[in-house]
């Protein structure tokens, strides 16, 4: 028996630590490197090391591997912490240290993948619904919506992410901006999709 045929302990304390780090090479480059180069991730001189580690993790359900042999990412390896305690806006609480559950964010944000579509916020209009110049909207895509929804709307042929309302019985866009006017269509309105959820990324 080889080194590399050696079945892989259940778990170590180093593996949350292992797969942080494959985390964030694969957040760069988008694969799983080499036995040789994830000794240089992992920091070991041991592929048979390394080749335990990825065994443990895919008993984990964090990788897997397709039918050709190569290492691959499972929906697990793209799972979040979601922290137990909610976080306060206003005055501090006190924090608790247990974890909560794990969350693939696309599940959160997504319940149709194939009717989603992301779409990038241009402009001021909607800053006091909370929606800001470069955020990016997760956009439900479908023709209905009911008033008070966020919609995305083609009016005369533009594009434009406004509150749908009513107004003598005509459908209106209203921005969420006392600085631009109520848009009232002069010909077509048609829905496009409805906000489902919003990223916004905080640079440094």
């Amino acid at each position: 028996m080889t080194d590399f045929d050696t079945p892989a302990p259940e778990s170590h304390p180093r593996d949350a630590e292992y797969l942080a780090k494959l985390q964030d090479y694969y957040a760069v480059w988008k694969s799983v490197p080499s036995y040789a180069a994830l000794c240089e991730v992992f920091g070991i001189a041991s592929k048979s090391w390394v080749k335990a580690i990825l065994d443990r993790l895919c008993k984990a359900d964090f990788i897997e591997r397709t039918p050709d042999g190569a290492w691959i990412p499972t929906r697990q390896f793209f799972a979040r912490p979601f922290a137990e305690s909610s976080v306060q806006a206003g005055m501090p609480v006190s924090v608790t240290a247990t974890q909560g559950e794990y969350f693939v964010i696309d599940e959160m944000l997504i319940d149709t993948p194939s009717l989603t579509t992301l779409i990038q916020v241009r402009g001021d209009s909607m800053i006091d619904a909370g929606i800001r110049d470069g955020d990016i909207a997760v956009v439900e895509k479908r023709n209905l919506a009911n008033v008070g929804d966020i919609v995305v709307a083609i009016v005369d042929n533009d594009f434009t992410l406004k509150t749908l309302d009513k107004e003598r019985g005509k459908f209106i866009l209203r921005p969420a901006n006392a600085a631009y006017p109520i848009i009232r269509p002069h010909g077509s309105l048609e829905i496009f999709g409805v906000l489902v959820g919003l990223i916004r990324k905080y640079r440094k």
